[in-house]
């Protein structure tokens, strides 16, 4: 469960209810929903005895552990699990401790440490990552979990909470089946369910399959035992085997990556209509300065011109949205950054910008190769401006997987 106005009207992406389920569903834990519930005591109540009633056996809740007077969590832990609320003394000290000179007065005012150090009585009290404690409490029939909201405290949290007796109680009860995810290119999910149709009736009754279309990739996740994965994944490769570019779960930024390093090779990027979020997926990965060089974001021509060489001929005769722009900006990421590949992005992701002979989508997409090699690629994209971006990004990054196979 997942608490705050805030994510509830949309205003914060969850990152913790799909980041938890998917912790879970690894351990073996079958997660049967995640709620989006409002600052409002009754509805977080409610929220939490209803899986509680229906059997759960682990309800999670994040969010709602602050000092201010929206954080409820805690109290409606305590008051749906049936217990007071209570000050704890080690929860408070580590309270008052974490908030020490962080603003006038916050370490004199005792409501503030009161409230925030307050738990269900009974729970065992989770040591915080930033200022609020979480809290263990096990009930006759389900063990509740309180967490705090910001993903990177309730990472931190949770890894505290799954070695605690009661949590850990329940996982010692879970059975986990073997997890296999590819990744899958330029296969509509129509076609992959017709795949998947023609692989072995055993294999596809006793492998869990989940298909997740993603910016233009389908991701496949399998799960159940070795030997009905390998036949249904058999099945599957022998249907669409070229498309699946990745079976080991690997992003398409580490098969990318994976490629550079065999060669020993550099990368140098020039984004346009991407506006760097190409370098910024590369740069999530630890050690990308081995075979990431850097990038240039050339929004204007006169960047394409004056940084990456594009002549000026080609930008007034061809446009910057167009074949010969797209092949001279690879060329010149490469030159300017001195590096053995060179990729470039150029195209109107809209919503304005568009005409008849170049709409709203068009993406040109360039690779510079070691050899003095130039590939250009075409695609129209549908969609507002975020998808034509995404959509670039990853098609940007195929090209290049592609070529680095050749």
């Amino acid at each position: 469960m997942v608490s705050g106005n805030e994510v509830l009207r949309g205003r914060v992406r969850d990152a913790n209810g799909p980041a938890l389920a998917d912790d879970l569903e690894r351990r073996g834990v079958a997660v049967t929903g995640i709620m989006q519930v409002p600052d409002r005591f009754n509805l977080l109540v409610e929220a939490l005895r209803a899986p509680i009633a229906a059997g759960a056996a682990l309800v999670i809740v994040t969010g709602g552990l602050g000092p201010t007077h929206d954080d409820l969590t805690m109290a409606a832990v305590a008051e749906a699990a049936g217990v007071r609320l209570v000050v704890d003394p080690a929860a408070r000290a580590m309270v008052e401790e974490r908030t020490r000179g962080r603003g006038p007065n916050r370490r004199d005012d005792a409501n503030l440490l009161d409230k925030q150090g307050a738990i269900p009585e009974g729970a065992l009290v989770l040591t915080p990552a930033g200022t609020a404690p979480g809290a263990v409490l096990a009930t006759a029939t389900a063990v509740l979990v309180a967490l705090p909201g910001p993903p990177w405290e309730r990472a931190e949290v949770w890894e505290r909470a799954l070695a605690s007796p009661p949590v850990a109680a329940v996982l010692a009860r879970t059975s986990s089946l073997p997890e296999r995810t590819l990744r899958i290119t330029a296969v509509p999910e129509s076609r992959f369910a017709d795949a998947l149709l023609r692989a072995p009736a055993p294999a596809r009754a006793r492998v869990e399959v989940g298909v997740c279309a993603r910016d233009g990739d389908l991701e496949v996740t399998m799960r159940g035992p070795e030997g009905e994965m390998d036949a249904l994944h058999g099945a599957l490769t022998r249907e669409i085997g070229p498309a699946i570019y990745t079976d080991d779960g690997r992003s398409l930024e580490e098969v990318v990556a994976a490629g550079l390093v065999a060669r020993g090779a550099r990368l140098a990027l020039a984004e346009s209509c991407t506006g760097g979020i190409i370098a910024a997926g590369l740069t999530e990965l630890a050690g990308a300065s081995r075979w990431f060089a850097g990038g240039v974001v050339a929004y204007e021509d006169a960047v394409k011109r004056d940084v990456l060489g594009v002549p000026e001929d080609v930008l007034v005769g061809e446009g910057a949205v167009s074949e010969a722009t797209a092949g001279a900006m690879a060329v010149g990421a490469r030159a300017a950054l001195n590096v053995d590949w060179g990729l470039s992005v150029t195209g109107i992701a809209g919503p304005g910008g568009g005409r008849q002979d170049k709409p709203v989508g068009l993406v040109y997409l360039g690779c510079a190769t070691p050899d003095g090699r130039v590939v250009v690629a075409r695609h129209q994209f549908g969609g507002d401006r975020g998808r034509v971006r995404a959509r670039a990004r990853v098609a940007a990054l195929h090209l290049l997987r592609r070529v680095l196979d050749d």
